[in-house]
């Protein structure tokens, strides 16, 4: 006699909704606005999504500028290398591709280094305390927070505009 244990059986996707796979990921981001239907909407998504870079690249190019007043200290002095070296790159690529991954990568860097800031004032991290009150402290973080901000609202402009609704031709029919 055979049973099937209901809660190993694999259960597909409900009417209407595709599984999500690796491949449907990586379509979703790179999701961008060049072919957002509303030409005003592809137009605030594009500015919006490079006013997001220039963000990304202000708290990359602060955290170059102070990296000497950190590089002796272990782990926070390459981070802040490390920080200034990445957010020029990605906000290059930003500014010249605007996908949605892209986009969601520099909000998540921008509140991620803004959070790091944070949590070394308030509590130290990797040994290190700083202070709000250090060099451009206070002018980063809003940076950073508006950035990301920005960022975010660059992603749902770019989501407002549907583009799963633009299913690739070949996975029409793929789950």
């Amino acid at each position: 006699m055979t049973s099937t244990n209901p809660a190993s059986a694999s259960h597909p996707a409900p009417a209407g909704h595709a599984a999500l796979s690796p491949r449907k990921l990586l379509w979703a981001a790179s999701w961008g606005p060049a072919k957002a239907a509303p030409p005003a909407l592809r137009w605030a998504a594009n500015v919006v999504a490079v006013a997001g870079a220039v963000f990304v690249l202000l708290s990359a190019l602060i955290h170059l500028k102070i990296y000497g007043n950190y590089e002796h200290i272990s782990i926070i002095g390459p981070l802040f290398l490390i920080q200034g070296i990445v957010g020029i790159l990605l906000a290059l690529a930003l500014g010249v591709f605007r996908r949605l991954g892209l986009i969601l990568a520099g909000a998540a860097f921008c509140i991620a280094t803004a959070a790091g800031l944070l949590l070394s004032v308030n509590f130290g991290l990797f040994g290190f305390k700083d202070s709000l009150l250090v060099p451009y402290a206070k002018s980063s973080l809003i940076e950073e927070f508006v950035g990301g901000a920005v960022l975010l609202i660059a992603a749902a402009l770019v989501l407002a505009s549907r583009p799963w609704r633009r299913l690739p031709t070949g996975d029409a029919g793929r789950a």
